[in-house]
């Protein structure tokens, strides 16, 4: 057993962490509100792009929003265990910070390693959806119309993309094509924009989800110091058997 002595040398360094470990855990709090924000506004702002990925693409903002979630939760639940000063509570935290920040490590790396099959996938859809564009009336066509509206653009490559398809040869260019907001579908190429849509969608696509990975990949880092501050806590309080009085 620490003697006495001991025991106080050691005090003001074990409130020194646990001051530090309040503001790291604030801090994370605040990070898991941000993921959550982001979840929330990639599914409104990028459910377009998402839907005319492949099906595993679209869960992507419910990833970000349940690991917020998560994240909001764990740091209540470190701020409480800190506050505490239950070693056992701080190693738990520290343990449960090391899983979240793996997770995250992994799903970084898959989505590198994985980036030029994104691209594909879309391009891929996109051209599928134009082929079938309102042929069943399902939510990819009014991904297209509403990404074409955005952009003030049309089709894959270029306009030329809608030639072949049975939508064109019925009713001439989707009004999606048009450069006027009002007008009519025509056939002319001189009243619909010219610029496909891939090119642009790929580089509004890496600058939001660069954003993403930016702030996700920041979080993941700051986890470390969380994990450090917990573990180094947790022994402090083991090792000199520290009691809040």
């Amino acid at each position: 057993m620490a003697s006495p002595s001991r025991r106080l040398q050691t005090k003001p360094v074990i409130t020194c962490f646990k001051s530090v470990l309040l503001i790291y855990t604030f801090i994370f709090w605040i990070t898991g509100v941000i993921l959550l924000a982001v979840g929330i506004w990639g599914k409104v702002s990028l459910e377009n792009y998402f839907s005319l990925l492949n099906e595993k693409a679209t869960n992507v903002p419910f990833v970000l929003i349940g690991t917020g979630t998560v994240i909001i939760l764990l740091g209540t639940f470190g701020c409480f265990a800190t506050c505490r000063a239950s070693a056992w509570m701080l190693k738990l935290y520290a343990m449960f910070l090391t899983l979240i920040f793996l997770v995250e490590l992994v799903a970084a790396i898959v989505g590198f390693v994985f980036r030029h099959e994104i691209k594909n996938s879309f391009k891929n859809n996109y051209e599928k959806t134009i082929k079938q564009y309102n042929s069943t009336g399902d939510y990819r066509s009014d991904a297209v119309d509403k990404i074409q509206n955005t952009l003030h653009c049309c089709g894959v490559t270029d306009y030329r993309d809608w030639k072949d398809t049975n939508y064109y040869l019925e009713k001439g260019f989707p009004k999606s094509c048009c450069k006027l907001e009002n007008c009519s579908p025509q056939r002319d190429a001189d009243k619909v924009n010219n610029e496909g849509c891939f090119i642009k969608v790929m580089t509004i696509i890496e600058s939001e989800m660069g954003v993403v990975a930016g702030i996700s990949f920041g979080v993941a880092c700051f986890q470390l110091i969380g994990i450090f501050l917990a573990y180094c806590l947790s022994r402090a309080i083991t090792n000199n058997q520290y009691e809040i009085v």
